[in-house]
């Protein structure tokens, strides 16, 4: 009986040590969730406005979750990436046209993850921004290469290393402040206090739902797993895929949460507290050097990290669409330009991030919509394509995000109140 309760434990371990290796992909694409321009826009509405935006982090982060295990799923079902599949339909003139919008928004998200590195530099160090700049790009580069030379494995590992940090630096606050329980609970009623709530939000939605990530996570997904002709294989990949992307997707929102409450908490009415900068100063002021240097911290390891990957769905779009594959240490040259520029020419690097994040929420539709239709047909997923209740929710989302978005538009082109 001993023997046989042994083997049966044994046989246990083995299956979950299986099922851990299976998961990585997800980790990676959720440093996407948790980049400097979550930061600028979390902390912004929990010092503005307090815990009143909790329910838009609430919302999209259940989004996310549903979006990014329907983008891994296509990629193990297919064996083909969102970008590969588009790129395969579309006609030369779309493709390029669709490309472009692409490029734009994984070129806003870099631009975003470098200036927010480049600030957290000048926190721990003082270093000038565009010095910070180069270095976080020079350091994304040396990330890239681990994920060129040696393995995706190798890669996955010191993203997760890094999501670490930003969790800790960002959750760490909370233990010396913690938020009002009845505030934050209040936070999950959805409602706006006019234009300014809109445009974060929308903003806070942009950042943690990224249209690059829901490109790059089916080719994560297919790089790391491979595709399997067997339909029982494929299922019990997509299987764990679901365990991958809600660990890493909660872990995610955690962190987005906890730095909307620590603002809401520590940062509520101080003066100054609409930058980066500002707000780290607060957080130093009022929970000591030691959180502020965590705070600090945090935001490096996001910036560094996320640039890496951002860089990485850039080439996983431009392979897709453009079927051009250029090394990844080039692009990361070229990309590096942008953000250089907007550091170099003294813009307000807390409004920068702000408006990158409000510009990915209008790229969301153009990367969600065709992942919707693509998971819901039989033709192409066969035996995996999504239940009816799962289709339901994706549209939901879609809905949800182009809503938000046209009120974004009516309440500031317009102007209306």
């Amino acid at each position: 009986m001993m023997a046989a309760s042994t083997m049966a434990a044994e046989a246990g371990s083995t299956r979950l040590w299986s099922r851990l290796l299976l998961l990585g992909p997800a980790f990676v694409a959720a440093i996407a969730y948790v980049d400097p321009g979550n930061v600028a826009a979390n902390l912004t509405a929990g010092a503005n406005f307090g815990y009143l935006l909790v329910w838009v982090l609430v919302a999209a982060n259940a989004m996310a979750v549903l979006i990014q295990y329907q983008s891994a799923k296509l990629g193990l079902a297919t064996g083909m990436s969102l970008p590969e599949i588009l790129g395969a339909r579309l006609g030369t003139r779309r493709r390029r046209a669709y490309w472009v919008q692409a490029e734009v928004v994984a070129g806003a998200t870099d631009m975003a993850e470098v200036i927010g590195g480049a600030v957290a530099l000048n926190l721990l160090f003082g270093l000038p921004l565009l010095t910070g700049g180069v270095i976080i790009g020079l350091a994304s580069m040396l990330l890239l290469t681990l994920q060129s030379r040696r393995s995706q494995k190798s890669f996955e590992a010191a993203i997760l290393a890094l999501l670490g940090v930003i969790a800790v630096g960002f959750v760490s606050g909370l233990f010396v402040a913690p938020p009002d329980a009845g505030g934050a609970l209040a936070g999950l009623v959805p409602r706006f206090e006019g234009t300014d709530t809109v445009l974060l939000a929308a903003s806070m939605l942009g950042a943690t739902v990224m249209p690059h990530a829901i490109y790059l996570h089916s080719a994560l997904a297919r790089d790391r797993h491979g595709f399997s002709e067997d339909p029982a294989v494929r299922t019990r990949l997509i299987r764990a895929t679901r365990v991958d992307v809600a660990g890493a997707l909660l872990l995610a929102g955690i962190v987005n949460i906890a730095m909307l409450l620590l603002a809401a908490t520590s940062l509520r009415g101080v003066e100054g507290t609409d930058t980066i900068a500002g707000a780290h100063a607060a957080v130093t002021s009022a929970l000591g050097p030691v959180i502020g240097v965590a705070f600090a911290v945090g935001l490096l390891a996001s910036g560094l990290a996320s640039t890496s990957v951002g860089c990485y769905a850039g080439a996983t779009i431009m392979g897709g669409l453009l079927k051009v594959r250029i090394p990844l240490l080039v692009r990361r040259t070229l990309t590096l330009v942008p953000a250089l520029l907007v550091l170099g020419a003294g813009i307000e690097p807390t409004l920068a991030l702000v408006l990158s994040q409000v510009l990915l929420s209008f790229g969301i539709p153009f990367a969600l919509i065709p992942l919707i239709r693509l998971t819901g047909s039989r033709k192409v997923m066969g035996i995996h394509a999504d239940s009816t209740a799962l289709r339901i929710a994706g549209w939901t989302s879609a809905t949800l995000i182009v809503g938000l978005n046209c009120v974004l538009i009516f309440l500031t082109v317009l102007g209306h109140q």
